[in-house]
């Protein structure tokens, strides 16, 4: 499985021959300048809540690839009366199996509009089953006990928390979150975009180390194969 990085809480994962991206905030971020929208090809579009920071770059490129959009019922609403038809609408607990594997809509702790105010339900996160990897899809979240019921019922291989603090969990809650859903994988994201969400690298990766996890820092515009 490979994973590109392209700033905040966007990543380009290949599944399974599939381009699955989430949350597309890079226009609009200045430490993803580098990165050519254009040249960014998906086959869907995962997003976790309406924030302007997870969607900023979603409906020009739902119309540029003709990806399918899935999202929380009241973001699908918001984008279909955009003229974005390929869409797969979903809710808390519910699951959808695409090409790429199962998706699971699980619970995050966060608040969420849209650009425009306009109401977006509730944040959520995802929980990916495929065929080579299993793994958690946090969005913005605080810490919470709901973690625990992922950990009970899936083998997840790495996580991708929030980190930033803020706004939403810090280095130390995102490890309690990698315990509770049982993995030692975290790939940290929500970081250093914005100055009250900056993090110490060095510090956190020491803290890591020490719980026993490993923390993935990514640069824009980086590719791993996990």
């Amino acid at each position: 499985m490979n994973i590109t990085y392209y700033g905040q809480s966007c990543f380009l994962l290949e599944v399974g021959g599939t381009k699955v991206l989430f949350d597309p905030f890079i226009s609009a971020n200045p430490l993803a300048s580098e990165i050519e929208l254009d040249q960014i090809e998906c086959d869907y579009i995962l997003l976790s809540h309406g924030h302007a920071d997870h969607v900023a770059d979603a409906e020009y490129l739902l119309k540029k690839t003709g990806a399918t959009l899935v999202a929380i019922f009241e973001i699908v609403t918001w984008y279909q009366k955009k003229g974005i038809d390929k869409v797969h609408p979903m809710n808390i607990g519910g699951k959808v199996h695409l090409p790429f594997g199962t998706v699971k809509m699980v619970n995050a702790i966060h608040s969420s509009s849209l650009p425009d105010g306009t109401y977006a339900g509730t944040a959520a996160g995802f929980v990916v089953e495929g065929a080579e990897k299993t793994f958690y899809f946090a969005g913005d979240t605080a810490l919470t006990l709901d973690m625990k019921l992922i950990g009970e019922r899936y083998k997840v291989d790495f996580a991708m928390l929030p980190i930033g603090d803020n706004f939403t969990m810090d280095v130390e809650d995102a490890l309690v979150a990698a315990n509770y859903v049982n993995t030692k994988k975290i790939i940290g994201m929500h970081y250093d975009t914005f100055p009250y969400i900056e993090i110490d690298h060095v510090a956190s990766l020491e803290l890591a180390r020490r719980q026993q996890k490993e923390l993935i820092l990514m640069e824009i515009g980086q590719t791993i194969e996990l």
